[in-house]
């Protein structure tokens, strides 16, 4: 259940722009710092707080891969697919990953630690191939470096 003042936060940040709808995303981000993901309770709080139709909220929602549809694990890995990550061989990694995690993309492992998806782009071009795990980016990856990066994530819990 999204809190009232959650949803006011949502109204103020409506009033700063000059159309309210322009408000969607960061109201978005409010929902799922609120929920831990975009639920059925959060797509009709931001259509209520920035006055769209839940439908319009909800094709923002499932259209951009940073809004989760589901509880995502504790540790979110996001493989670049875009291009220059494609060319310098993204697909190993991603194929790493699922070998080693034992989950396709697009799930989360059993215990809950761990959500792995591919992503279009992380911006970081000039370093592919790239992935980025609750927001912290580790460039020029191989398969070795991304065995050193899981043993450090395990370690992490």
């Amino acid at each position: 259940m999204i809190s009232e003042q959650a949803k006011q936060r949502m109204r103020e940040l409506a009033a700063h722009y000059p159309v309210a709808r322009s408000a969607v995303m960061p109201a978005l981000y409010i929902a799922q710092q609120e929920e831990g993901y975009i639920t059925e309770a959060a797509l009709e709080a931001v259509a209520e707080a920035i006055g769209m139709t839940v439908d319009d909220v909800e094709s923002v929602a499932t259209f951009y891969t940073m809004y989760y549809q589901q509880p995502p694990g504790k540790k979110v890995i996001k493989v670049c697919t875009s291009i220059s990550c494609y060319l310098r061989n993204c697909d190993a990694l991603v194929d790493h990953f699922e070998q080693r995690l034992g989950i396709k993309r697009g799930e989360t492992t059993a215990d809950g630690n761990y959500t792995l998806m591919t992503v279009e782009c992380l911006a970081s071009c000039g370093t592919a191939p790239v992935i980025q795990v609750n927001g912290e980016f580790y460039e020029n990856l191989d398969v070795k470096k991304t065995e050193t990066i899981l043993d450090e994530l395990r370690e992490r819990r």
